[in-house]
């Protein structure tokens, strides 16, 4: 691989992140009354809806966060994240058992809480991230909190708080969700960089995380992980949730195994995760229009959710940061190669040269949903400038290390 040719996709990036993405979202999402970010923001950026995901006020102060982390503390940065760090402790914790909401109003009343650990779970990296960026030993003892209370209810549902009806009748079809140890993976390694005193901890909770990733969600026979299996890792094949592959968690979690491969030196976790990769676009890339389809269903049959034929932007977000990384890792061309067609795709078809940032959501020829959207309460600053960010700094050294 040239050079040049790195250094004209770093550029590329680099202008996307700082050029588009981030001024979009600072221009269009912070809210300087209440604090904090709006994400339901139509094609032009123009807000549809008060009403706050409280999960993407955890996103977006990580997103700030990591910014200075990586490229020195600017003040409007470090202002965004720390405001919505301050929106979460003041308003989205709920003092009867410490869970965390999933929407409120703009000014932070309570409309919704859901069982899952997400909300929590960025909480935690936006706190670790942000006190390292600013040297706030309060917000790292608040991230050692949250990961001892998520990984307690991870290992014992039992001991969760929500005392309320559950979503499943889990006696009657016990399973297990890719979503969590995935995401949790995650959360452990944004800790071990940000928190080193505590990291003996989060290396053993990332191996343990690891191993259930691969013994339970990991089908050996068809090289894929299956977003819900039963609880021993059973395949369910007989009902479409057993069935359902999500190509986008698919490759995300490509690359959070691949960085816990690299960071143990497993090579047998690096091989996994190649297979994943390479199965997760076999099954998920739409070759007659190009782009990385919302699910399949891996036996062919309809996939039950509605939008399983859409094209969304994280998933696309998502192939692009593992491919990359593949190719960093083993110089194989063909990582390079899917790298190019992928992006090829994804800035011809998600960016919008016109007023910033990328759609959501397309069809599956490619055209965007109508009324476009630029934010909801499940899209907002995260997947795109993460991954931004992570190309960029990965296209860095990689044109460092290049002779030619």
């Amino acid at each position: 691989m040239k050079r040049e040719t790195i250094h004209s996709y770093r550029e590329k990036y680099r202008a996307a992140l700082f050029e588009d993405c981030i001024p979009f979202w600072m221009r269009n999402g912070f809210d300087r009354v209440n604090g904090g970010v709006y994400t339901c923001l139509d094609r032009k950026g123009l807000l549809y809806s008060p009403d706050k995901s409280v999960w993407f006020q955890g996103r977006c102060a990580w997103i700030f966060a990591n910014l200075c982390n990586r490229y020195g503390i600017r003040p409007e940065w470090k202002e965004i994240s720390l405001s919505c760090l301050d929106f979460l402790n003041d308003h989205c914790i709920d003092p009867v058992d410490q869970r965390m909401y999933f929407l409120v109003t703009a000014d932070g009343k309570p409309l919704r809480k859901r069982r899952y650990l997400f909300s929590e779970a960025f909480f935690i990296i936006a706190s670790a991230e942000a006190g390292k960026a600013f040297g706030d030993g309060k917000l790292l003892a608040q991230a050692r909190f949250y990961a001892d209370f998520l990984m307690e209810i991870y290992r014992d549902p039992g001991k969760d708080p929500y005392k309320i009806t559950p979503k499943f009748y889990v006696e009657n079809r016990p399973t297990r969700s890719l979503a969590v140890p995935m995401i949790l993976l995650n959360v452990m390694h944004v800790l071990e960089s940000c928190d080193p005193a505590y990291c003996e901890k989060y290396e053993e909770n990332a191996e343990a995380l690891t191993a259930d990733i691969l013994r339970y969600h990991f089908n050996r026979e068809h090289r894929i992980l299956l977003e819900t299996v039963g609880k021993d890792g059973t395949f369910l094949k007989d009902i479409p949730a057993g069935r359902l592959v999500n190509p986008g968690h698919a490759l995300e979690a490509c690359w959070f195994l691949l960085t816990q491969a690299q960071q143990t030196e497993n090579l047998q976790t690096l091989q996994i995760v190649e297979e994943i990769f390479r199965q997760a676009l076999k099954i998920g890339w739409d070759e007659e229009f190009g782009g990385v389809y919302a699910f399949t269903d891996l036996l062919g049959f309809p996939p039950e959710p509605l939008e399983h034929d859409m094209k969304l932007w994280w998933p696309t977000a998502e192939a692009l940061i593992s491919s990359i990384l593949l190719y960093e890792e083993t110089r194989e061309r063909k990582y390079f190669d899917w790298f190019e067609k992928i992006d090829a795709y994804a800035f011809s078809k998600f960016a919008d040269p016109a007023y910033g940032d990328w759609y959501g959501y397309l069809h599956r020829d490619g055209t965007p949903t109508l009324p476009a959207c630029k934010g909801n309460i499940y899209k907002g600053p995260f997947h795109l400038p993460r991954m931004l960010m992570i190309v960029e700094d990965c296209l860095g050294r990689l044109e460092s290390t290049t002779e030619v």
